[in-house]
């Protein structure tokens, strides 16, 4: 009985890409581009520093080692954050884990690979928008016009699901449900599919809106000037054109950097704030983890503010104990 042959480094990562990425996991196509970019730019590199072109390539080359040049010339020649050289990581661990499978022979190279450390960094308190500033920026747009009508249709949707820019983009007419448990069906980041409820007001616009534009079944929700699917360059323009408008009426704006993802932030916050559950909010924004979801209650100093006021100053005598609203509502239906 004959082994089967050893694919090369070449076929291996094309079998990557199409079975493991594409066929197996399904995953999102801004993935398949952000992984694809890693590549392109390791296999660069080899060119340079190895002085082979790709199809030579062989899988011995391609070694920790190796990888940790590539990783430290991205930081200093291109000057990259750290967070996106461990991005680059990533989609390397990823295709080495596929590798393991199919080259078992070279699973101490492998596991050299895999065994590399993402770099630590600082991590910056999230940015999101107060009601204010939310209002501000949902009066921006000019719904005298039909695209002043889709920006804020799509602005306030977002805010009230906190979809991801790529769910807003590909978001279509059979997607949502109206009348009785109005929602929007997504599948999300992970290929994870999850239905987001909409608030009466948000479901009666958007209902408005598709009855103005006649959208077919199969038809994104909001369409560029030609009728196609928005790219994510031309929502980030839309969104600082009005940014800009807003933050004449609100200046705490121009404090901020404001981007599309921070409004997915500010759902969490405005859930956060509402009492919802950690728990909930992760279900809702559709994170894999409840970690992640930790990010908002570290960034919520009005939160913050609220335990600090029920503490007792050091130096100060403990006050008169004194029931908060919820236990006093407790007693009052006794």
């Amino acid at each position: 009985m004959t082994s089967a042959p050893i694919p090369t480094f070449a076929a291996l990562l094309q079998q990557f890409f199409t079975q493991r990425l594409m066929q197996q996991k399904r995953v999102s196509a801004h993935t398949i581009k952000s992984y694809r970019d890693t590549f392109r730019m390791l296999l660069r590199f080899a060119q340079e520093r190895l002085h082979t072109s790709p199809d030579r390539l062989t899988f011995e080359m391609i070694d920790a080692p190796f990888i940790s040049a590539f990783l430290a010339e991205m930081e200093k020649a291109r000057g990259v954050s750290v967070r996106t050289r461990n991005l680059r990581l990533t989609a390397i661990r990823s295709f080495f884990r596929f590798a393991a499978y199919e080259m078992p022979t070279h699973s101490a190279q492998i596991q050299r690979v895999l065994a590399m450390p993402s770099k630590r960094h600082d991590r910056r308190l999230i940015d999101f928008l107060t009601r204010p500033e939310a209002d501000a920026l949902l009066n921006a747009p000019d719904r005298a016009t039909w695209i002043g009508r889709r920006d804020h249709i799509l602005l306030l949707t977002t805010l009230q699901t906190g979809m991801r820019l790529s769910e807003v983009t590909s978001l279509r007419r059979q997607d949502i449900t109206f009348g009785t448990g109005a929602h929007i069906d997504i599948i999300g980041k992970g290929r994870k599919q999850r239905a987001i409820p909409l608030c009466k007001l948000v479901a009666a616009v958007l209902a408005v809106w598709l009855e103005e534009t006649g959208a077919a079944p199969d038809k994104v929700v909001f369409p560029s000037m030609r009728g196609g699917q928005m790219s994510a360059d031309a929502v980030e323009r839309l969104l600082n054109k009005h940014l800009a408008i807003a933050s004449e009426a609100c200046a705490s704006l121009k404090k901020k950097h404001i981007t599309f993802h921070c409004l997915r932030h500010t759902t969490a916050m405005d859930l956060l704030h509402a009492g919802v559950e950690q728990t909930a909010i992760a279900l809702w924004l559709g994170h894999e983890s409840i970690e992640t979801t930790q990010i908002y209650l570290d960034a919520d100093l009005v939160l913050k503010e609220k335990i600090l006021a029920r503490t007792i100053p050091f130096d100060s005598k403990p006050g008169k104990y004194r029931p908060d609203d919820r236990l006093l509502a407790f007693l009052n239906q006794l």
